[in-house]
Order: C-alpha cells, then structure tokens, then sequence
C-alpha cells in the first residue's frame, strides 16, 4: 500500500534547517570534487590540447610521435594522470585518461578492448570496496564520469571503427563526441558533417549522453534537447595566446587570419566547456552511478548469487 502524499506545511517562527544547503556546501567543499574523463581518438587529433585547454592549465603532453626512429605503439595503451584544480575556493581533483595507441595501428581490431576492460575495471575496484565488511567513510572514486571521443574531420561520415568503438563504450560511460580540429571544414561541410553522424547515430542505435529522467524540470529537459542537436561539437584547441583587437585571447593563427577558440563563430569550442563544466558536470557523475555502475553492480552480483545457487545443487549430486 503506497504512503498517503505527506502535507506540505509553512513554519509559523524561523527554524533554521533552511541553512542545511550551507552546512552541505561546507562539508563539500572541504572534502573536494572528483572528476574522471577518458579521451579516445587517433594520434594526432589534438585530445591533450583540447584538454588543456578546457580547463586552462598544463595537464598532459602529446603521446604522438615526435621523431622518425621513435617506436610505433602496437597496442593501446592507458595512461591515467592526476591533477588537483583549485578555482575560487572549490578543489577539483581531476583523474584525465590518455589512450595512446588507440586506432594507429594497419589493423585495428579489437583495439578499443583495452579502453572498456579499464572502464569496467575502474567499475570492479569500487564494487569490491563497496562490498567490505569494515568500508572506508568515503571510497576514493575512479570511476569514469566521460568519455571525450575524438572524431576524424572527414567531412564525409563515421568510419566503421567509429560506430562500433561508440556503440561499445555507450554502454558502459557517458560518451561525449567530438569532431577535432573542425577549422578544417568551411561552417557548410562542418553543419553537414554534424548531420551525418547524427543520422548514423540513430541509425545505429547508439545512445549517447546526456539521458532524461523523470527527476528533469522543463528547463532541464530543454538543455539537454539543445546539447543533443548540437552534438559532436566542432571544437578547435589552443593553448597558445594571440592578439586579436588588442586583446589576448587563446587560439590559432595561420595566414588567413586567426582562429579564437572562444569565439562561438569559429567553434563550439565554449558550448562543450559549459556543457561539461558549468551545467552537467554533476550530472555526469550522478549519471555514472546510477545509470552504469547500477548496470554493471547489478550484473555482477545476479551472477554472484547464481554461483552460489549452484554450488548446493552440485554438491548434492
């Protein structure tokens, strides 16, 4: 029988328990934010610096190869780097994973295990912590909140490594598409490029972030409307500073002209910034737990409790 709705009733004198939005921020703010993000793309699509310069700071370097006699990676490989971000009294503890090696090699297959087995892994390690008799007051989560996938700007559509590494990786992290260094394209080939693989995306069925919920106001079922027609972002990266109207400003300068980062006429480069940092970070950590690792937490232990049916069956024979 479902609890009679409880009756909303206005306090006669001030109590005071409005304060407990203060007392949380106050606990949070001592305790720090953590935030895991996993970039996927070919060598050479500029995923340090589009990193680099979303949170403005000198986090990781180019794993790409800089000299002739430099060795080819054969495999992927997983490359976590750790950061603590401090801006206006908010610590954000920041875990960035580089897959260098992924999609180089003559062939290509099955090179986006590697990514998927460290996502799950990441997803074990905190179920096993979760599962402790005596577990620790706050369990240190590495979880992966994003995966940033860097898109090749063909112009043309989605290579077929593409749509089956995207497919893969929706079902276990939020994916994030992005078409790299877009002022390759004029803004006609760039908007008919964006519709291509929006198109393939449906026809594929892949899923990808941000997901509406019955929690959703209107006002949040309309932002992530306007984020899903605008995705992938065609964003450029830079972490060089140029003089434009005699103002400094982060972008790339080449002999037509300068290309500003932050100019929403030259990129999305500031829609993606917002959309992963001012409006949905905690929605993509929230989104994490409840959707993914709710998804892979349940799996894991339906199988557990079937090992442990069997083995009495097994045992009476």
């Amino acid at each position: 029988m479902a609890a009679a709705p409880a009756e909303e009733i206005r306090a006669n004198a001030y109590v005071g328990f409005d304060t407990i939005t203060q007392q949380i921020e106050h606990k949070l703010l001592k305790r720090g934010f953590q935030f895991n993000v996993i970039v996927v793309g070919q060598t050479g699509l500029g995923k340090s610096t589009l990193i680099n310069t979303i949170f403005a700071s000198h986090l990781i370097d180019s794993k790409g190869r800089l000299e002739p006699d430099e060795p080819v990676r054969q495999t992927t490989e997983i490359h976590p780097v750790s950061h603590v971000i401090v801006e206006n009294g908010v610590r954000l503890r920041l875990n960035i994973v580089d897959t260098p090696g992924y999609g180089d090699q003559i062939n290509n297959e099955n090179c986006w295990d590697p990514i998927v087995k460290y996502i799950k892994d990441q997803h074990s390690a905190y179920l096993r912590k979760e599962l402790t008799a005596q577990r620790d007051r706050h369990i240190q989560d590495t979880r992966i909140h994003c995966c940033l996938f860097f898109i090749n700007p063909t112009g043309h559509s989605l290579r077929p490594i593409d749509i089956i590494v995207m497919k893969k990786l929706s079902e276990v992290v939020n994916v994030v598409p992005v078409i790299a260094k877009s002022d390759s394209l004029t803004l006609e080939e760039r908007e008919a490029f964006k519709q291509r693989i929006r198109d393939e995306l449906v026809y594929n069925n892949i899923r990808l972030y941000p997901f509406d919920t019955e929690e959703n106001d209107e006002e949040e079922i309309q932002l992530n409307e306007t984020i899903r027609s605008m995705i992938p972002f065609a964003v450029v990266g830079s972490e060089r500073t140029v003089i434009v109207d005699g103002k400094p400003v982060r972008g790339r300068k080449n002999r037509w002209g300068v290309v500003n980062v932050e100019d929403e006429r030259h990129c999305e480069f500031v829609h993606l910034r917002n959309f992963l940092t001012r409006s949905h970070l905690q929605d993509l950590i929230e989104t994490t737990a409840q959707i993914h690792y709710e998804a892979f937490r349940s799996k894991q232990l339906l199988a557990l409790k079937e090992q442990t049916n069997a083995r009495p069956s097994a045992a009476a024979q």
